[in-house]
């Protein structure tokens, strides 16, 4: 723990956890689409939703969106800045369920190349924030470090492929998690390293058969 995690971010307020969290948020959003934002959809859940407002999450959110971070003097004019680029922002309620965490937020965006992406995050206590789920499915990292998210098939080699990748360009695990639907079924490995991975290897991941999918979050 530094003293950041006890004091909170340097930021424009007034909550850590429903304005930094909410901005840190929309800025993981936005370098998951990797795309420039055309249109937002964002769904609020539980404590955002019902004190969200009045802590300015809704602002902080599309704040993020547009790559602002949590120090920005124009989080408060957000709304009208993304007005001004032609991004189109809506907001509604949500319920994600008793398991979700009080601070969530769904977000669904289209970029202006038509790429889309739907991602639940969380604002989980001084400005920290953890992606929960990417398209529906499990990712559950902390948007700290570069990370790695492959969606494949239930089968043997996929664990080792992707470590060899890895080991290959010389970028070591920082965490690795495992999740699975059922045997044989559908599965994730979401890979938090020390580096950054490059492109090449990304694309030849999603070359594999039984891989369906493969998503890369950079920090930077």
């Amino acid at each position: 723990m530094n003293l950041f995690d006890i004091i909170g971010p340097v930021m424009v307020g007034p909550s850590s956890s429903h304005t930094a969290g909410a901005v840190r948020i929309g800025n993981a959003c936005r370098k998951l689409l990797a795309e420039d934002l055309a249109e937002a959809r964002i769904g609020l859940h539980g404590s955002f939703l019902n004190t969200g407002k009045g802590h300015g999450t809704d602002r902080a959110i599309v704040a993020g969106l547009l790559g602002f971070d949590v120090d920005d003097s124009r989080i408060p004019e957000s709304f009208d800045i993304a007005r001004d680029r032609g991004i189109k922002i809506k907001f509604y309620p949500i319920d994600l369920g008793e398991d979700a965490h009080p601070n969530s937020a769904k977000v669904d965006m289209k970029g202006v190349g038509g790429k889309k992406l739907s991602v639940i995050a969380e604002s989980v206590g001084g400005g920290r924030i953890r992606i929960s789920k990417i398209d529906g499915l499990t990712a559950n990292f902390s948007g700290e470090l570069p990370t790695l998210i492959v969606h494949n098939v239930d089968q043997p080699g996929h664990v080792a492929e992707v470590t060899s990748m890895l080991q290959h360009k010389y970028v070591n695990i920082a965490t690795m998690q495992l999740y699975r639907s059922r045997r044989g079924g559908n599965a994730v490995m979401v890979l938090e390293l020390d580096k950054e991975v490059p492109q090449d290897g990304i694309e030849w991941l999603r070359k594999l058969e039984g891989v369906k999918k493969v998503t890369y979050y950079s920090p930077l």
